[in-house]
């Protein structure tokens, strides 16, 4: 069997068994990938504690048929400890970790721009740099983008015309102009669409200074444009507004 060593991110553990877990992880260089973590809720396990949720990890598998076994675990930076102290942290990075792994498609697919993505946004919630739905918000957007599903917010997400509009449709792809406005559409404040734009951006002064107005009815937009497109409910982003 196969042997490989990658950098990854933990997204979820779910029990196996008597003393096993399946993992299910990001890697830097092979895609999302689930494995089973033998004997690891054990108390006397070698690694047990390396593979909680949220931790970056240098980790050693073999490829089997289906699942995948872990062997060897190194943590780099046990980013879960900072985020498991704080509930609305912990909301959070689950959001984006059920996002993440939704958006990653079929399994050991490569996807360097995602991984380094998450990367990025689960570093941000561990050191609490920006509002935690301000980087969940930026995050959906950005990794939408790398998946083919860009928001429209400056051009008609239809015709294409220089905006900025007035309008906003979720199954049209986000900004419309008023010749191509369907009914149910929403009209999001200009502050809003602006907002919107910092997020996608990463222009972080912008997105710091929002108005709080703002940032909730953003919040809800992209919430409704990300499930529409992939059609799924992320589950955490009930959490997360309730937070």
């Amino acid at each position: 069997m196969k042997l490989y060593r990658d950098e990854a991110l933990v997204l979820r553990t779910q029990d196996l068994g008597e003393a096993d877990r399946i993992i299910t992880l990001l890697t830097r260089m092979h895609g999302r990938v689930r494995a089973v973590a033998r004997g690891v809720r054990r108390t006397k396990s070698r690694f047990g504690a390396r593979l909680e949720p949220f931790s970056l990890v240098d980790a050693q598998l073999y490829e089997g048929r289906g699942l995948d076994t872990i062997t060897e675990v190194a943590t780099l930076d046990p980013y879960g400890i900072a985020i498991g102290r704080d509930f609305d942290a912990y909301t959070a990075a689950s959001t984006i970790a059920e996002l993440a792994e939704r958006l990653t498609g079929e399994e050991r697919e490569p996807d360097q721009g995602q991984y380094l993505l998450l990367l990025g946004a689960i570093h941000a919630i561990a050191a609490h740099t920006h509002a935690y739905d301000s980087i969940v918000d930026s995050y959906a957007l950005r990794a939408m983008a790398l998946s083919g599903w860009a928001l429209a917010i400056w051009d008609c997400a239809r015709c294409g015309r220089p905006g900025p509009h007035s309008a906003f449709h979720v199954a049209s792809g986000g900004m419309v102009c008023e010749n191509c406005v369907p009914r149910g559409a929403a009209h999001p404040q200009p502050e809003t669409v602006h907002l919107l734009g910092a997020l996608l951006s990463g222009e972080w002064a912008a997105v710091d200074s929002a108005p709080e107005f703002a940032r909730n009815e953003a919040s809800g937009l992209i919430a409704a444009y990300v499930q529409w497109h992939i059609e799924r409910t992320i589950r955490s982003l009930k959490v997360l507004n309730r937070a």
